[in-house]
């Protein structure tokens, strides 16, 4: 039952600070897997992330029903999603009529443009701990390192100089790494 209790409240605890959306939440939801609960290793965590994020919704419900089920099977996985969901589903119900009520006010502008700098700060820290990860940077091998590289390299003109679908890029990585990297 503790299980059940933990990853109710780990998921909740990031639930309400999910402020910026998934990737500025996984940072939060990093800290409590890997560091306070220590049910995910670094590794582990990017691997689960890498999963995830092949997969449609939103990476946060993803990465709660992938170790909710890990940690509690199918309960530890409904568990997790509920604590991940209901603190935004709250905060929409009650908090929207507020801000629509007050969006235009100087000191709502000023908290949005405040807040908007730390939210891209979560996700360059989630891009900076991920990368060490995804081009073989914490132990550097050129075998795997250079290919991880040239693959991101790829992508990165495909996505943004050919405006190529991300979809296309997930499964074309995918393929291009069982086939070549495996």
């Amino acid at each position: 039952m503790k299980v059940y209790f933990d990853l109710f409240m780990a998921f909740f605890r990031c639930g309400i600070f999910a402020f910026g959306g998934g990737p500025a939440t996984v940072p939060l939801i990093e800290n409590e897997v890997v560091n306070t609960f220590s049910w995910l290793t670094v590794g582990e965590f990017a691997d689960a992330y890498a999963v995830v994020s092949t997969l449609p919704g939103p990476i946060t419900t993803k990465m709660a029903a992938l170790i909710g089920f890990k940690m509690g099977g199918i309960l530890g996985a409904v568990v997790a999603i509920v604590g991940i969901v209901l603190p935004s589903a709250i905060a929409v119900v009650v908090l929207f009529s507020f801000y629509q009520k007050n969006k235009d006010t100087k000191w709502m502008q000023g908290m949005m443009k405040g807040v908007r700098p730390v939210v891209a700060v979560l996700i360059f820290q989630v891009l900076y701990k991920m990368s060490k990860t995804a081009f073989g940077l914490t132990a550097f091998d050129p075998k795997f390192a250079i290919p991880t590289g040239a693959v991101a390299l790829v992508a990165a003109v495909l996505l943004f100089k050919f405006k190529l679908h991300p979809i296309v890029l997930i499964v074309g990585s995918l393929i291009f790494g069982g086939v070549f990297l495996g």
